[in-house]
């Protein structure tokens, strides 16, 4: 969606083969792609990805931080392994994608950041601890990086979705599982890729271009339900 107005995207993941499958696509319907083979989770994988799409186009003017690892798990449960895995892609991978951002921008032009928050920062669900902390973690680092980055020209916003069935997402939550949060989401469906999409795209265009620090629920209103 993003190519479709223009941009030219680069897609990192740290399955190399999936990034260059997404970019195929949009390269067959007459966008610009480029498909970076990196770990976000390290500083350094995600600076040498940054740098590779800067030295082809000059700049970067966005970044869309929507890397994450999920398990879902009793307390008792998680272990160290998972709580470093999750909170490295989730909760430090924003925060070297701000400095990809900075390093690599053009300081006349306007930039933007966008993290993917979650409803499950807002209501406590059980077995996600560690991912409602995450997620908790990333709307106080928006609205922190909105008022320092303010005044330099950057606006900084969260999208928080509700469920999305993605082939990732389903392999942690069964069906059952999604026909339970349709019906707690009083639209009384689930979130769609391209709900996500035209949020980012409206938060990253000029008609957003005086909203910064907002975590934009797109959830069907399940953040705001009490049942």
């Amino acid at each position: 969606m993003l190519a479709g107005t223009g941009a030219t995207v680069g897609i990192a993941d740290v399955a190399g083969d999936n990034a260059q499958i997404v970019a195929r696509r949009i390269g067959d319907k007459g966008g610009k792609a480029v498909p970076l083979a990196a770990d976000l989770a390290t500083e350094a994988g995600f600076a040498a990805a940054s740098a590779e799409l800067a030295h082809r186009y000059g700049r970067i003017d966005a970044v869309i931080n929507n890397a994450m690892w999920i398990r879902y798990e009793p307390i008792e449960q998680v272990s160290a392994e998972t709580m470093d895995g999750m909170l490295a892609i989730g909760l430090k991978a924003p925060v070297w994608g701000a400095q990809a951002l900075l390093r690599h921008r053009d300081a006349a032009r306007p930039a933007s950041i966008i993290n993917l928050a979650s409803p499950a920062a807002d209501q406590g669900y059980a077995n996600t601890a560690i991912y409602a902390a995450v997620k908790g973690g990333i709307v106080a680092l928006t609205r922190a990086l909105a008022v320092e980055l303010g005044p330099q020209g950057v606006r900084v916003n969260a999208v928080a979705p509700g469920a999305v069935p993605t082939p990732g997402a389903r392999a942690i939550v069964d069906e059952q599982g999604y026909e339970l949060r349709k019906a707690k989401t009083p639209l009384r469906r689930l979130c769609t890729e391209q709900d996500v999409a035209q949020a980012m795209c409206f938060l990253l265009s000029p008609e957003a271009n005086f909203i910064t620090g907002e975590v934009l629920h797109v959830d069907g209103g399940i953040s705001v339900s009490a049942g």
